[in-house]
């Protein structure tokens, strides 16, 4: 099969701003978790259970990787990413207009909830789309670089959920921000999805998937091709993407609740200093996808697994320690650990599984680890630091994944193309 000529920047730039939505959306729940925690439900545990309904809508995840990625390998990627937009545009117009407690009762928060199942399962399609977009669109040197920037946009979206929800907190008093405050930051991201919505209907087709469908050389039952024919691409894809769910979703987005809750700080503090470890996320991104392009993948990974095993309970120290400067130190560490795994972590997976099985690959894989080490460990986190009284427990955990998953990196086949 002949190469395929990479798509123009206006169709690689429009498939990667997208990632901001999804990313805004997911942050901004856990940003505004406590907020929520007390809009939503009452008792002494609604924060686990706001938390516990984050993990519950991650695990839709994976459902809707599989679905959506079937519909991709078989129909195409653009097609695939006008959905998924759609659905989350709807899902953030809704939660926005949503009763509280007060209003409604309980009944609030099991639809707070069902929204949240709606938004990780269109979720679930959008990344990995949009992930294989940009690879297969992507001239061969510069893949790493080109995929990189859904992360970089991802976190673009992490700071614009960090900025709104500390701009909320700051300038509303309490019952304004618990009566009708909180509902901006959501109506802020239902109409930044739409806009991108519109925007993305001028995106054109992945030039690989075109060539595949043209050649005839698409597979009927593309998950079961991935399974049969590249299992080892897709459990290699399950260990990065542990690797980066853990280190973005305790290191970053867990990082406010924890600040609050154990860090002695006030909501807009912890908000503040989120909002800084985004930029220093947005700030490392490229250089490692520039990183990966040079020297490879495994050497990167292995390079920032090792750093993962070592720094994160040194940083979640920092961040209990008694001033803002160390708060600050640890933040920031975090931050750059979670977006250099995300940064190569994105390239190698997809590149894993080729192109006939990728979207399906990529939901087995990738996603399952996603909703396993993203959704679920922000609440294991709370309950461990809840019930062992010890702030780097969080840190603990991210060192554990990192040192369970470098065998598999140091294994990893090399996929950077031959540098020409």
């Amino acid at each position: 099969m002949p190469a395929s000529e990479p798509l123009d920047r206006r169709s690689l730039t429009l498939a990667a701003l997208s990632t901001v939505v999804e990313w805004y959306d997911f942050t901004l729940f856990l940003y505004l978790a406590t907020v929520l925690a007390r809009v939503f439900f009452v008792g002494g545990n609604a924060m686990l259970t706001t938390l516990a309904g984050f993990a519950v809508a991650y695990l839709m995840r994976p459902l809707g990787a599989m679905v959506f990625g079937h519909f991709g390998d078989r129909h195409g990627r653009r097609a695939t990413l006008l959905l998924s937009m759609a659905l989350m545009t709807v899902a953030m117009l809704l939660s926005a207009l949503l009763p509280t407690v007060a209003q409604i009762g309980p009944l609030a928060g099991i639809l707070l909830l069902a929204l949240r199942c709606v938004m990780g399962f269109a979720v679930g399609g959008e990344y990995t789309g949009v992930v294989a977009y940009l690879l297969e669109g992507a001239a061969p040197h510069r893949r790493a670089l080109v995929t990189s920037m859904a992360a970089v946009t991802s976190e673009v979206g992490g700071l614009l959920a960090a900025g709104a929800s500390a701009l909320t907190v700051s300038l509303l008093p309490a019952p304004a921000l618990e009566s009708w405050g909180w509902r901006l930051p959501f109506l802020f991201g239902a109409a930044l999805a739409g806009t991108i919505l519109v925007a993305r209907a001028a995106m054109r087709e992945s030039p690989e998937f075109a060539l595949h469908r043209a050649a005839g050389t698409l597979v009927s039952r593309p998950l079961g091709h991935a399974v049969s024919r590249h299992g080892a691409g897709v459990a290699r894809g399950f260990a990065i993407s542990a690797l980066g769910s853990i280190t973005y979703y305790v290191g970053i987005t867990y990082l406010p609740i924890h600040l609050v809750s154990s860090g002695g700080l006030s909501e807009a503090e912890a908000l503040k200093l989120a909002t800084v470890a985004a930029v220093a996320v947005i700030v490392v991104t490229p250089f490692v996808g520039l990183a990966a392009d040079r020297f490879g993948r495994r050497p990167v990974l292995v390079a920032l697994a090792v750093l993962s095993a070592a720094l994160p309970y040194l940083s979640f120290r920092l961040l209990a320690g008694a001033g803002t400067s160390s708060a600050l130190a640890g933040a920031v560490v975090l931050a750059a650990l979670a977006g250099g795994v995300s940064a190569v972590g994105a390239v190698t997976t997809a590149e894993q599984v080729p192109a006939e099985g990728r979207l399906s690959g990529l939901a087995l894989g990738a996603t399952t680890a996603t909703a396993l080490f993203g959704g679920l460990t922000p609440w294991l986190a709370q309950l461990l630091t809840e019930r062992t009284g010890s702030t780097a427990a969080p840190g603990i955990m991210i060192a554990l994944v990192s040192l369970a998953v470098l065998p598999v990196l140091l294994t990893l086949p090399e996929t950077r193309p031959p540098r020409g």
